[in-house]
């Protein structure tokens, strides 16, 4: 990014776009994905039982699709922060993205990783039966997980998609114009869900056309 940021600098807004189309991509696809799929998939794992390597490979699935948006969404964050201080002297600019990157691994990866590992404490507080109050502490951090999983899913979705907008109304000059008027997380809204429809829709229909043509 410094790097970047130093000798060709029009590529930073490209990557931000680019970036941006992605992330609203993936919004979308989530959102779709919960209201024509997902009742879809659950009856179908239920009528026909997975093997263990079906399990395995749809586990390694999802992992590799979390760990590109977040490696994503991390390039976002860096290239924003930077795009904050790019007329700053160098040292301004390398202490605040650093403290920025400092902050979002630590902070945001590092909530999140306490945060899906709650039942495995709970279950530690529950073997370790110490006293009523530690194993009602574990019940509940057992039970609370798939809860806090699902409002996460619903929280980084509408995130991708807030991201991505921001992005949009930020470096597009017509764009902004167009979203003057309404409340800036609104407009954020509207024009990351609009993007991510449209990029959605164009890799369906070539994905389609890849299999059919194959």
């Amino acid at each position: 990014a410094f790097l970047l940021s130093a000798f060709m600098p029009s590529v930073i807004t490209f990557i931000l776009i680019l970036g941006g189309i992605y992330l609203a991509y993936e919004g979308v696809e989530k959102i779709i994905e919960f209201l024509f799929h997902s009742k879809k998939h659950k009856v179908s794992v239920i009528r026909s039982e997975m093997t263990q390597q079906e399990m395995i490979d749809e586990e390694n699935s999802k992992v590799k699709s979390a760990i590109l948006v977040d490696f994503i969404l991390s390039i976002e964050i860096i290239i924003i922060a930077l795009s904050t201080v790019t007329q700053s002297d160098l040292i301004t600019r390398i202490a605040v993205v650093s403290l920025i990157a400092l902050l979002a691994t630590v902070g945001v990866y590092g909530i999140v990783a306490l945060i899906v590992r709650m039942d495995d404490i709970g279950f530690k507080l529950l073997k370790s039966n110490r006293n009523k109050i530690t194993n009602a502490i574990g019940i509940t951090l057992v039970n609370a997980l798939p809860f806090v999983i699902k409002t996460l899913n619903v929280v980084g979705t509408i995130a991708l998609i807030l991201v991505s907008g921001g992005i949009f109304t930020h470096n597009i000059e017509i764009i902004h114009q167009l979203t003057v008027p309404i409340p800036k997380l609104t407009g954020d809204f509207i024009i990351g869900l609009i993007t991510g429809i449209i990029a959605f829709t164009i890799i369906s229909i070539f994905n389609k056309w890849k299999t059919s043509f194959n």
